[in-house]
């Protein structure tokens, strides 16, 4: 007959958290001192506030009328008028406000994910195949990185008008979805990040160079992707003076150019417009929540190889 012992096992204790070891601590040869750690706060601090202080200022002013934007404290809330904000703001825009900020997401999505992709493609291609004109292509691209977006709103204009595209979503997402930055990060990244080792093995199992670039290359160069999508999506999202060239039916406008054809009467409803203006910053504010942590790794790219 064979018995059975009962073990009894004691309670695993809740694992303490490791304390800061001095290893840990950088040399004192370059540890900040105090004077450095306090201005280093200060510095965040100031800038923090540089940056949540107009968006506060948003909000409150979303919430008043034309009188009390000019008579109460500013940084403060006066009496709630943000139901006829609203109102205001669907009648001004005689209901087409949502539609704006839908072709505003579209613009910005389209542009984000061909430029995108363009970018990465160009990037990778000049970073590890050898061909005629290379570097004239990285002078153009460097030279692509100076020249203001205004300076070719007006050739664009010229040329696009001459291909009957004006008034379309294609004048909107074509120029908008080329980046000389987005070219010049996936260089970068791809030059750092893509071992040539790898892309000769794909080459010796027989892998064809589409495949190597869908299958291996894009997993390599996710975060510099998501760099680039946050850069063209938010230029695409905040750029006035191209939709104002090229767009003329309200229902292709863009949210901000919708909004300065609000300011742009007599006496126009300036918390219907604060309110309007803090509803569309909001796909931004969310997109850049959601890929924070992809963007700061891509930020990084290039900064360290080996």
């Amino acid at each position: 007959m064979t018995t059975t012992r009962l073990v009894t096992v004691a309670p695993l204790t809740k694992r303490r958290s490791r304390k800061p070891l001095a290893a840990d601590a950088p040399p004192p040869s370059i540890a900040p001192g105090p004077a450095a750690r306090t201005f280093g706060i200060i510095a965040l601090v100031v800038a923090t506030l540089y940056f949540l202080v107009p968006v506060f200022w948003l909000v409150v002013a979303s919430t008043k009328n034309n009188t009390d934007l000019t008579s109460t404290f500013g940084f403060w809330f006066a009496e709630p008028n943000l139901a006829a904000n609203y109102d205001s703001l669907m009648g001004w825009t005689q209901g087409l406000f949502w539609r704006w900020v839908g072709n505003s997401l579209f613009y910005s999505l389209s542009a984000g994910v061909i430029g995108t992709l363009f970018a990465v493609m160009a990037g990778y291609a000049i970073a590890k195949f050898a061909f005629p004109g290379k570097k004239l292509a990285v002078g153009i691209i460097m030279a692509g990185l100076l020249l203001p977006v205004a300076l070719l709103t007006v050739p664009l204009y010229i040329e696009f008008q001459a291909l009957g595209l004006t008034n379309t979503v294609w004048a909107i997402i074509i120029p908008s979805a080329v980046s000389p930055f987005g070219v010049f990060l996936g260089m970068v990244y791809a030059q750092s990040s893509v071992p040539t080792e790898l892309l000769e093995a794909a080459r010796i199992d027989g892998a064809g160079e589409g495949r190597i670039f869908f299958t291996i290359v894009l997993r390599l160069l996710g975060p510099a992707m998501v760099t680039i999508f946050l850069f063209i999506f938010v230029a695409t999202w905040n750029n006035f003076l191209l939709p104002l060239m090229m767009i003329s039916s309200p229902d292709l406008k863009p949210v901000t150019l919708g909004l300065y054809g609000m300011m742009s009467y007599f006496s126009p409803d300036k918390g219907a417009v604060m309110l309007g203006a803090l509803l569309g910053v909001i796909p931004l504010i969310a997109l850049f929540f959601t890929l924070q942590k992809y963007w700061r790794s891509g930020l990084a790219a290039g900064a360290v190889k080996g």
